[in-house]
C-alpha cells in the first residue's frame, strides 16, 4: 500500500491519517491493492475530489450514510447525482430511508462525513452500490479522512462492500 506523505499531524509513519490506515488495512484484507492517495487540500464534496483528481464528477463514489429500518445504510452513489430515497426504499422493499446526522455517520463508520470510506468500519454495514458507477472505469472514493482518496473498479467496489448493485434514483 503506497501513499503519497502527508503534512497532517495525525499522520502516523505511513503517511497516512489513522482512519485511513483502517482503510489501508480494510483493503489489504479483502487482498484490494488500491493505493490511498493523500491530497493537499480537502475533497469532502464530489465537486472538490473530481477537481483534484481531475475526472468527471461521475466518476466519484460518494460514501453516503443513512438510516434504514432503525439500521445504517451505506450508499455508494455518483457524485453525479442524488440518492432518491423514496425511490431506494421501494427498490429495496423497506421502510423509509432517512439521511444520519453527523453523530450517527461517525458511531456506524469512525468517520466524519467528507471521508467515509466503503471500507474500514468498526463493523460491516449494509451497502447499495449505485448501478451507474459502472460506466466509469476508475472510481474514486474517500479514504477515511476528508484528504485521502482512493481508486477501485466498480468490481473491487462491490466485492469490498459486499454491496448490493442497484440504481440509487429515476433515470
Amino acid at each position: 500500500m503506497t501513499a503519497t506523505p502527508s503534512t497532517d499531524p495525525a499522520a502516523g509513519p505511513s503517511g497516512l491519517p489513522e482512519r485511513s490506515r483502517r482503510v489501508a488495512e480494510a483493503l489489504a484484507a479483502a487482498g484490494v491493492g488500491a493505493a490511498i492517495r493523500v491530497l493537499p487540500d480537502s475533497a469532502r464534496t464530489a465537486a472538490e475530489a473530481a477537481a483534484a483528481l481531475g475526472c468527471e464528477v461521475g466518476a466519484i463514489a460518494n460514501s453516503l450514510v443513512f438510516v434504514c429500518d432503525g439500521a445504517p445504510l451505506l450508499v455508494m452513489t455518483s457524485g453525479a447525482h442524488r440518492v432518491d430515497t423514496a425511490f431506494l426504499a421501494e427498490r429495496l422493499g423497506t421502510g423509509p430511508i432517512t439521511r444520519a446526522g453527523a453523530q450517527q455517520v461517525r458511531e456506524a463508520t469512525g468517520q466524519a462525513i467528507g471521508g467515509v470510506a466503503p471500507v474500514g468500519h468498526p463493523a460491516p454495514l449494509r451497502t447499495v452500490v449505485d448501478t451507474a458507477l459502472e460506466a466509469h472505469p476508475v472510481l474514486w472514493a474517500a479514504a477515511g479522512h476528508p484528504h485521502t482518496v482512493l481508486p477501485l473498479t466498480y468490481r473491487e467496489l462491490l466485492h469490498l462492500t459486499a454491496g448490493e448493485p442497484a440504481p440509487v434514483t429515476v433515470d
